[in-house]
């Protein structure tokens, strides 16, 4: 699995399991389709047999005026979800059903029947969709995603830089987190040029990051290369297994996504979020109020959510028959951990405006 990323796309493109906040994203972005539509109606009188082609397949009318004729009541509304081929869209699409009836509930039944839902499947690290199609783009986390391990953690003598470590760690030689530096400017540089032709003049882009905000915390995969390194030393996984296993996810710092931004010049950052805090357990209790997290432990609630947003990587590279070793004696690292010390992640949020 070279990659493993979500991407958000659209006329809205927002990640699979990241429904709920569609409806917070289209009252705030209603502000911004009358500017939109301004540029549209420009760069038609310009471009218009171009235009045609492109809204035939992929952008809803708009419609001008006040009351009933208002933008507000009368916009359509088209949300494509992407992820890799692999995925399971079938299961995507039988949660649909139940979306719109909430979606109806919640902001009217109009609301929910201008409001389109399709999928696309394919890499975000390449195009998608046609030229000056979409309006909005959306992605919560799915950059930190490389499409591959870094190349470099391997010496010339065949040594892995990164000994004894599945990610970045104190431990890491320097050249290791170069490598994943380079591999994330090469990978986020692409996302850029392919969403810059994809998107309208003056279509926006809110990019979600976990960051590394340059005093170290452990991620919450430092625990798993614990448990995979005592593994070794029992003989249940080979050394060389985990030698030559690296996590294919990046923890930019705030300066290195503006490098990018900047010297790939389609964008301007419209709005720029100090990074705030995102606890572990904590965010496990907001999205699912039914977990009993004395009962079943913290560490091995947050375990779980992590084995099942990179298990392919692991049963492809480790087998699946250490698995639920593994998962086990990760869920007890992880409520060590959580019994001294506080879990989270640094998270950064920034809006961009195509030039």
């Amino acid at each position: 699995m070279h990659d493993h990323n979500c991407i958000d796309a659209s006329r809205v493109l927002v990640r699979h399991g990241f429904l709920q906040r569609f409806c917070r994203l289209r009252v705030r972005f209603e502000l911004m389709l009358k500017k939109c539509e301004e540029k549209r109606k420009a760069r038609m009188e310009v471009e218009k047999d171009q235009y045609k082609s492109a809204t035939s397949i992929q952008v809803p009318h708009m419609k001008g005026g006040e009351g009933d004729k208002s933008y507000a009541k009368n916009s359509s509304w088209q949300v494509f979800l992407n992820d890799l081929p692999g995925n399971d869209f079938n299961t995507l699409f039988k949660s649909l059903p139940s979306f719109y009836e909430r979606l109806k509930k919640e902001k009217g039944d109009e609301f929910g029947q201008r409001t389109f839902i399709a999928a696309v499947p394919g890499s975000f690290y390449g195009r998608l969709f046609p030229n000056n199609s979409l309006h909005l783009i959306f992605s919560s986390y799915s950059l930190n995603w490389l499409s591959q391990a870094p190349k470099g953690l391997i010496s010339d003598t065949g040594v892995s830089l990164n000994k004894e470590n599945i990610f970045i760690t104190e431990t890491s030689h320097p050249s290791v987190r170069k490598a994943y530096l380079d591999q994330f400017e090469s990978d986020f540089t692409t996302f850029l040029r392919s969403r810059r032709s994809e998107l309208e003049a003056g279509g926006r882009m809110v990019l979600v990051f976990v960051v590394d905000d340059t005093i170290f915390h452990p991620c919450y995969f430092a625990p798993l290369g614990t448990a995979i390194k005592d593994m070794v030393s029992e003989g249940l996984i080979e050394e060389s297994k985990l030698e030559s296993f690296n996590m294919p996810i990046y923890k930019p710092r705030d300066e290195e996504i503006r490098l990018v931004i900047e010297r790939e010049g389609s964008f301007d950052i419209h709005q720029h979020q100090i990074t705030f805090k995102v606890d572990w357990v904590l965010s496990l209790e907001s999205e699912d109020k039914a977990l009993d997290l004395e009962k079943y432990g913290k560490g091995k609630q947050v375990a779980s959510r992590v084995i099942s947003a990179i298990e392919p990587l692991l049963v492809t590279h480790f087998g699946h028959a250490v698995m639920d070793d593994m998962f086990q004696r990760y869920s007890v690292k992880l409520t060590e951990y959580l019994e001294t010390k506080e879990g989270f992640i640094e998270t950064l949020v920034i809006c961009l405006i195509k030039k």
